[in-house]
């Protein structure tokens, strides 16, 4: 268990470096369409951008700008588009690995053949994913969809790791830390609501 839970770690990590390097290499090298320029000029100002608004984007795109000047505030706020893209393929990978031990593997034995078909699936999933058109187009660009994606993607990581303690004493703290991530995604996108509902399933499952 300890052996599969190493390759886990270490080939989660090698799908977040590949994501990052390829993302940070194609990166929009300043304004893009759509509403890029708005939420790239509101970050390096500090301003309000438009309904329902994006504060927590804001927030972080400002800190991401106070690392060069304004002419390299478009490629900043883009590479925090890249970085978060890319932790969202890590905690993807996590996800994909979760279920895929589920299918094919006993709680705590895990065979060598069994630990190579996880991992596998892990990594293909999370860079067929990465490398998609949609995913990649969104990783490159001043916008608030990628930053969006890894709030959903730690809120569902953290709703499978809930899932797998959730019958021992102090489970109840990922459902806080659950609670705490989906508040702080409002700050940057409603779409993290749509996940709320899925600790209610996963209990009534159980």
């Amino acid at each position: 268990m300890k052996k599969y839970n190493l390759f886990n770690n270490v080939f989660g990590w090698v799908s977040f470096v590949i994501a990052a390097v390829v993302y940070l290499l194609t990166i929009e090298p300043t304004v893009s369409f759509w509403d890029c320029g708005e939420f790239i000029t509101t970050s390096f100002k500090f301003e309000v951008g438009h309904p329902p608004g994006a504060p927590l984007f804001m927030i972080i795109g400002r800190f991401f700008t106070l690392f060069g000047g304004p002419e390299d505030a478009a490629k900043l706020i883009n590479a925090l588009s890249g970085l978060a893209s890319a932790f969202t393929i890590l905690f993807l990978f996590w996800t994909i690995t979760h279920f895929a031990k589920k299918l094919v593997a006993a709680k705590d034995e895990i065979s060598t053949g069994q630990t190579i078909a996880i991992i596998s699936s892990g990594f293909v999933g999370a860079l067929a994913y990465a490398f998609s058109d949609t995913f990649w187009f969104s990783a490159v660009e001043g916008e608030v969809y990628a930053t969006s994606s890894l709030m959903t993607a730690v809120v569902f990581w953290a709703i499978l790791k809930w899932e797998n303690v959730a019958d021992q004493p102090h489970a109840n703290r990922w459902l806080i830390f659950i609670a705490y991530i989906i508040g702080l995604s409002i700050g940057i996108h409603l779409l993290n609501l749509l996940a709320m509902f899925l600790p209610t399933d996963c209990y009534l499952k159980r």
